[in-house]
């Protein structure tokens, strides 16, 4: 990830909270690429520069989406579910089920750009299926991350003791070793 002059550093593993949340700006980024890309690119082959955006976008989902998807089902959900938190874990099942459906329509979008750099063309039904996937995954965050960033993350920041934060922080450094 290129350095942006004067952007607030990413957080370390002292603050896992703030951590996913510097992830959800890197799958903003990523999601409005493939996006783009699928709406604007239409019948023809891909420019070399979009194939090097839609390799790096399908990389960081392939790789870090799962363990972004981890730190959070394996680390900060079941603690949560351990706490006073009772009002967040309707929406902790939720976004749980989101992972899943995000996941299968991840793996379809990556097979439909895949063909397209292979085969130099999509045909239109599979330019439709691959602008109504990105669509449908931009749909699907955009909710998911204003749930997670309104609702979840706030009520971690107040019922997860400094302990159980270090600790989180821990499995997410482990999760990168």
């Amino acid at each position: 990830m290129a350095v942006q002059i004067g952007a607030r550093p990413d957080s370390g593993f002292d603050d896992p909270i703030g951590m996913l949340t510097d992830c959800h700006r890197r799958i903003e980024r990523f999601l409005h690429i493939l996006c783009r890309i699928a709406e604007q690119a239409g019948e023809r082959t891909l420019s070399a520069e979009e194939s090097e955006a839609v390799d790096a976008a399908l990389r960081y989902f392939h790789e870090s989406g799962p363990r972004h998807n981890s730190d959070e089902e394996e680390s900060l959900f079941p603690r949560l579910r351990n706490t006073p938190a009772a009002s967040v874990l309707g929406e902790v099942k939720r976004l749980e089920a989101e992972h899943h459906q995000a996941e299968a329509l991840h793996k379809e979008a990556a097979e439909l750009f895949t063909r397209w750099q292979a085969e130099g063309a999509l045909h239109a039904g599979d330019r439709a299926r691959l602008r109504a996937v990105t669509a449908k995954l931009a749909e699907i965050y955009r909710e998911h991350i204003r749930l997670e960033e309104e609702v979840v993350f706030p009520c971690a920041a107040r019922v997860l003791d400094p302990g159980t934060v270090a600790a989180i922080g821990e499995e997410f450094k482990a999760r990168r070793a």
